[in-house]
């Protein structure tokens, strides 16, 4: 091992974390679960989001480095004492509390280690973090940390990580994502986007080609062929020439792939379907926002039109909705609400308007005094509350409770309209299936029949829908489904039949572990980089689930 003069320990939060604990709702282990179908239940899908940042920060160094993922108090402490003269913290601004306990223990086990604070919570002002931290990261973090270390520039591409996220059904593996970091930042600047404004409306191309994406994409695939790809960028599709590019370089590999991406309608709208689909696409997350929000982001094609010619597509959508905005009322929520379900993304968010600091809507609530009183006075409340879950502003015509009453309406109508995300995914593969299976392209038939094939791995789940689905009306649509499902690709086995009995065992197991709080907090996820006896293939591990 190369020798080197300081040794880095990088790490997220502590352990236990939610809402029982101290933390905003919306705070937790998993993205999905936590702000996307925390109303679905046992229907939920389960997937860990570890601090993909600090992962991609220890990949780019020279100096030997360890990163830990949620460990707890004694497990920190533990690392502190072995002995460390930088140590990062990834941190937002809801867990602005938990950085704080993380700083307390390397002060106490560590006292001569340099502390260096990270993460989107750095959009808070000197003020607050300087008394904490010695080092405080507002920018791209390898520049950062290699300067720090002394050591010289990186060129991008940096060298880029392999982390592979399990998801799960009723506690069962059904798919692995591989996360490629494609960059950071968004020119699109909407006044409420803390991304956005913390790289001062620029992006960051940590893949600056379309081939440097694929390149990494075709890691992934070297450990699973079948494995999904998240591309973590925050509006990927803007930049049509990179885009193309690696369009052009997945029709000449020929291996059809199935990836998720960040996109706007502004940036959609430049694209036919049929080239989205030509890049491996198959998801997306898109900011519906509000019919009255008015941001640059959403000009294009009308929203109505691209959610429901990708559906048939066998593209899934994921859309984001903001409660609170100074123009609504109960009456245009539930108009924007009905109109939004009416064209059928397979997982919606709702989150209320909130004043992140750093960003433009932030600075006018707090120059026309709109932050609520014992907010003002209490900062690190404001922090905490900091989480898209809470109303932190004055509204017109709506009270707090009233906005965060009509946030938990959104999710659970969300629910019992359209039924469990899960069965929504698959009736959008079945759709693109039926389209795709006849095309014209060799690509788009053998994207078809993956689709065919993920829909044929799907047949155990249906039983679980029928019975325990929210309403009689939707577990009539999920048994209708089914049967349009094995109309398309079969009936089901005898052993799937078998299988479709245990899934109800499994979806029992989930809803009595969720009611009792059991197994509900992942394991360490403890990674080294360069030091002594590094496990070079540790990086290349499935993180630990939460079951």
């Amino acid at each position: 091992m190369k020798s080197h003069s300081k040794k880095v320990l990088l790490t997220s939060v502590p352990r236990p974390l939610g809402e029982k604990y101290g933390d905003a709702p919306s705070v937790g282990y998993e993205l999905l679960h936590c702000q996307v179908t925390r109303a679905q239940g046992l229907f939920s899908p389960r997937s860990l989001h570890v601090h993909f940042s600090l992962e991609y920060v220890a990949e780019n160094l020279d100096a030997p480095t360890t990163v830990l993922q949620y460990p707890s108090k004694r497990e920190l402490i533990r690392e502190l004492e072995k002995g460390y003269d930088i140590v990062g913290v990834s941190f937002l601004l809801a867990t602005f509390h938990r950085m704080k306990e993380v700083v307390a223990l390397v002060r106490r086990h560590a006292p001569k280690a340099e502390i260096v604070l990270g993460g989107y919570g750095t959009v808070l002002d000197d003020d607050a973090l300087r008394p904490l931290g010695d080092h405080v990261c507002r920018e791209e973090g390898v520049g950062f940390m290699r300067r720090l270390l002394g050591e010289p520039d990186l060129p991008i591409p940096h060298r880029h990580p392999l982390i592979v996220n399990p998801l799960r059904v009723f506690g069962r593996e059904v798919s692995r994502t591989g996360i490629v970091i494609g960059g950071l930042g968004c020119p699109n600047g909407c006044d409420f986007c803390c991304t956005s404004q913390f790289f001062k409306r620029k992006h960051i191309r940590l893949l600056p080609t379309g081939a440097d994406i694929h390149r990494v994409i075709a890691r992934y695939l070297e450990i699973d062929p079948r494995m999904n790809i998240l591309v973590i960028d925050e509006d990927f599709l803007l930049n049509r020439k990179r885009a193309m590019e690696f369009r052009d370089i997945v029709q000449k590999d020929g291996r059809p792939l199935s990836v998720f991406v960040f996109a706007s309608i502004r940036a959609i709208s430049q694209y036919t379907v049929t080239e989205i689909l030509e890049m491996g696409i198959d998801g997306m997350w898109i900011g519906y926002e509000g019919t009255r929000s008015g941001f640059p982001k959403q000009q294009g094609r009308p929203a109505a039109e691209i959610f429901r010619e990708f559906r048939e597509h066998g593209i899934g959508i994921l859309a984001s909705m903001i409660v609170g905005f100074p123009y609504q009322t109960p009456e245009i929520i539930e108009g924007e609400l009905s109109g939004l379900l009416d064209i059928h993304p397979d997982l919606t968010q709702f989150l209320i308007y909130g004043p992140v600091p750093g960003t433009p809507f932030h600075e006018r609530v707090m120059k026309e005094g709109l932050l609520h009183d014992d907010l003002v006075e209490n900062p690190e409340t404001f922090y905490r509350k900091g989480s898209g879950f809470y109303a932190l502003v004055k509204h017109p015509t709506m009270s707090p409770a009233e906005i965060e009453m009509q946030q938990r309406r959104c999710f659970a109508e969300d629910f019992r309209r359209l039924g469990p995300s899960i069965y929504r995914a698959l009736e959008t593969w079945l759709l693109g299936y039926r389209t795709l299976r006849r095309s014209p392209s060799e690509y788009l038939r053998a994207k078809a029949q993956l689709f065919g094939e993920d829909l044929r791995k799907a047949y155990p789940v249906f039983l679980a829908g029928k019975l325990f689905g929210p309403t009689r009306e939707v577990r009539r649509w999920i048994a209708d489904l089914e049967r349009r499902v094995h109309e398309a690709l079969g009936p089901p086995t005898p052993i799937e039949r078998l299988q479709s009995v245990a899934a109800i065992g499994l979806a029992a197991w989930t809803s009595a572990r969720l009611r009792l709080g059991w197994f509900e907090h992942p394991p360490l996820v403890r990674h080294e980089y360069r030091m002594e006896d590094d496990d070079p293939l540790a990086p290349l591990r499935a993180v630990p689930q939460i079951a």
